[in-house]
């Protein structure tokens, strides 16, 4: 009896449950992601994909099932729910890992799209739109997921592991566009045309994305940055010499104000995050922006390798002579020119060296 009354409850506010339950695996991801490349943190997004695999074709033969007549099971109203709760945990893991990457100037888009996922719960009523809303939004996670957990087997990192991203991503979409076939052929084919249009598009955006770097170089992250008078390594150790730093400096995040003296070198120190497999190169772009001229000129570039597998990341830096005051920056980027983090920074000439400090490194 019990048992029954709450499946009713569950049919009655199945699509406010869906929206919660989305939350739910948000919450679940924050607590219990951690590194990038833990074989746990695969293993809950491959729970996610068996799930996705699994309820959204059920419930599409449940549906194809009813509109010959016969009638649907009572715990039919637990699969939105369950569907909802893999997908809400795949965006926020995704919200996570590519959050991490630093300066990803189009981070905000995935939280807006886990809103605009929420709000299209309650929009998308019937069943055809649902359908096709739902599998392109587990097209939509299966590849974005690929991007960074391709690079994390494969050791490398470029076009061609993104590209082979793409076709891992296809390629289980096409085993789950079969599967939706194989449970309701004739419903399917009226909802076909709109998936793999959609799947197109996503498939152009994902791309556009890249060759535009909009997307981050993930599995990379920058874990610590900073611009100091000098960096030196010692065993177990980087230690430098820095200024006092303001407090709108060390707690608001403003662009700190380097004293030079005239024919004196900075440096600017990294700390990248990398996957055990990975090994690539970092690059240390020193820019000076020319207020005559009104753009960025490079002074500098600096290149290093790096391998993964250290919590902090993989730690490097790179000295440069200052012989400009004005506004600078470091643009920390892949051999390919995608960036990592910014490093802003001013320089004020002054005649005598300011005060400094010994500080360690993270």
């Amino acid at each position: 009896m019990f048992f029954r009354r709450f499946l009713a409850w569950v049919q009655r506010y199945e699509r406010h449950l869906s929206a919660l339950a989305m939350v739910a695996g948000f919450i679940a991801d924050n607590v219990f992601f951690g590194r990038i490349d833990l074989w746990k943190t695969h293993a809950v997004f491959a729970s996610y994909t068996l799930i996705c695999f699994l309820t959204i074709p059920l419930l599409h033969r449940i549906e194809s099932r009813a509109a010959a007549g016969i009638a649907r099971p009572r715990w039919r109203g637990v699969l939105p729910i369950v569907t909802q709760f893999a997908l809400g945990g795949f965006w926020s893991g995704l919200v996570i890992f590519y959050g991490r990457s630093a300066i990803f100037g189009g981070s905000w888009i995935f939280p807006a799209f886990l809103f605009l996922i929420l709000l299209g719960n309650e929009y998308f009523r019937r069943y055809h739109d649902r359908l096709v809303f739902t599998s392109l939004l587990f097209f939509f996670a299966l590849y974005s997921y690929a991007i960074f957990a391709v690079p994390i087997y494969t050791g490398s990192l470029g076009t061609l592991s993104f590209l082979e991203s793409g076709a891992l991503a296809i390629g289980i979409f096409a085993v789950f566009i079969a599967l939706l076939h194989v449970f309701a052929r004739t419903r399917f084919r009226a909802d076909l045309s709109r998936i793999g249009i959609g799947a197109f598009a996503i498939l152009i955006l994902m791309n556009a994305f890249y060759f535009t770097n909009i997307l981050p170089p993930l599995p990379l992250s920058a874990e610590a940055v900073g611009v100091y008078h000098d960096v030196w390594r010692v065993p177990g150790a980087y230690l430098a010499k820095s200024e006092a730093e303001p407090w709108a400096v060390r707690y608001l995040g403003f662009s700190p104000v380097m004293h030079v003296v005239p024919g004196e070198s900075l440096s600017a120190y990294s700390a990248v995050f990398a996957p055990t497999t990975l090994m690539t190169t970092i690059v240390h772009r020193w820019q000076w922006y020319d207020p005559a001229e009104k753009q960025w000129v490079t002074q500098a570039v600096v290149p290093y390798p790096i391998v993964g597998g250290r919590d902090g990341g993989y730690r490097g830096y790179s000295t440069v002579r200052i012989d400009k005051a004005g506004e600078w920056r470091v643009s920390i980027e892949t051999s390919d020119g995608r960036r990592i983090a910014y490093l802003p920074f001013s320089v004020e000439e002054v005649a005598s060296p300011p005060e400094e400090q010994t500080i360690t490194l993270q």
